[in-house]
């Protein structure tokens, strides 16, 4: 019997379409001969559909006629088995889709966060990629960057601002000029594919760029920036038993940062629909010194392992061009058409790597079965409601 996997894509995020993209990307390249798979779209209101076109990408030109041809459905568990039921149900004779395992093609706010994935693991059915804490610490620009640099990898000073800060915006920008100076780079907290990050290079530009990041998100990070920049990135596959690393990439851009038209909108998506983050005009490997190389390796390895990762991730390193010293900039929990394109060139096909993370995310769910989540206590017998006449609080 085949392993039921539902591969998700879509959601309430800024990054709707190129989950989308990275999703039926997935479902291309699954090995159908071991997985039976279903495609679940996941709408920007987050309501679940699936249906005969929800794989099909040409749909998606008409997102409201898919909707119409498609069904419904949520996640129930009954005794342990999870299904995929119609919502509401209509019709009898509606048929519910189990499911073994989950495999979240999904970015951004909302999805990638630890969001999802909490209501994955509260359903109970396994889940491909990391775990709720690592996605919500790799979607947080700035404590990722905490955690880090207390594991002894480099990155670059920043400060975190929320919109509670901009109430007193030139005390805000003081302390950057004071702290940072110019030019600063500028950065939604939570967000990826460059949306909403921007470049400073005096008070009136940062003024700017901040009202901008908090379009997008209600805390923002602001470092300082690196003008003379290459960009380089190497995607990391596996678990904190062991980890490696892929080959490692230099992606171009034509604005001072890659930015979302350069991920998306590049030469490489105007003939037969967009490629996702395959399209990226880029240089793969990267041309690097040898002893540069073997260090970005190493340092994307032992970063997905300190933040506690699972599955596969991208992690994209700054060189200084002018020091020639190497940061740590973000980790992507899940990239952009999975860095299936940083595999292919060591040998790993890209249907044998989404296998791969089939395998590590039952892998987890064994090893979570294992645990135990029950403590036996007598609290509720005989003791009396917290708060009323005469109880004592709970300690």
């Amino acid at each position: 019997m085949k392993t039921r996997v539902a591969v998700l894509f879509g959601g309430k995020s800024v990054e709707h379409e190129v989950s989308v993209i990275s999703g039926i990307q997935a479902l291309m390249n699954i090995d159908t001969d071991k997985y039976d798979v279903t495609p679940v779209y996941i709408t920007k209101k987050n309501e679940f559909y699936v249906g005969d076109r929800v794989g099909d990408i040409e749909a998606y030109k008409d997102i409201d006629a898919l909707l119409k041809q498609s069904t419904r459905v949520i996640f129930v568990n009954e005794d342990r088995r999870v299904f995929l039921a119609p919502y509401p149900k209509k019709h009898f004779g509606q048929k519910e889709i189990e499911i073994d395992v989950v495999l979240p093609v999904v970015h951004g706010t909302n999805e990638e966060d630890g969001a999802l994935q909490g209501y994955l693991k509260t359903i109970g059915v396994p889940f491909g990629g990391c775990d709720v804490t690592a996605s919500a610490v790799g979607m947080d620009k700035y404590i990722q960057k905490a955690v880090l640099k207390d594991n002894g990898i480099p990155v670059l000073p920043g400060i975190p601002f929320t919109t509670g800060d901009y109430a007193d915006v030139d005390t805000m920008i003081d302390r950057i000029e004071k702290e940072i100076g110019y030019p600063v780079i500028v950065k939604p907290v939570n967000l990826g594919s460059s949306v909403g990050i921007g470049i400073a290079k005096d008070r009136e530009e940062l003024i700017g760029k901040i009202d901008d990041a908090f379009i997008y998100a209600k805390r923002i990070l602001v470092e300082h920036a690196i003008l003379n920049l290459r960009e380089v990135n190497c995607s990391v596959l596996g678990d904190e038993d062991h980890a490696e690393a892929s080959e490692i990439e230099e992606p171009f851009h034509t604005e001072e940062i890659l930015s979302y038209k350069d991920k998306y909108e590049s030469s490489g998506s105007k003939s037969g629909g967009s490629k996702g983050m395959a399209s990226v005009s880029r240089k793969i490997p990267a041309e690097i010194p040898a002893d540069m190389y073997e260090e970005v390796k190493r340092l994307a390895v032992k970063s997905f392992q300190a933040l506690g990762c699972s599955g596969v991730a991208r992690m994209d390193f700054m060189i200084d061009s002018d020091t020639n010293k190497l940061y740590f900039n973000e980790i992507n929990t899940i990239p952009g058409s999975l860095s299936f394109y940083l595999w292919e060139p060591v040998g790993l096909k890209y249907k044998d790597m989404l296998t791969k993370l089939i395998e590590l995310a039952l892998k987890r769910a064994r090893r979570d079965s294992e645990l135990t989540f029950t403590f036996d206590t007598n609290i509720l017998a005989g003791g009396a409601l917290a708060g009323s006449k005469g109880a004592k609080g709970v300690k």
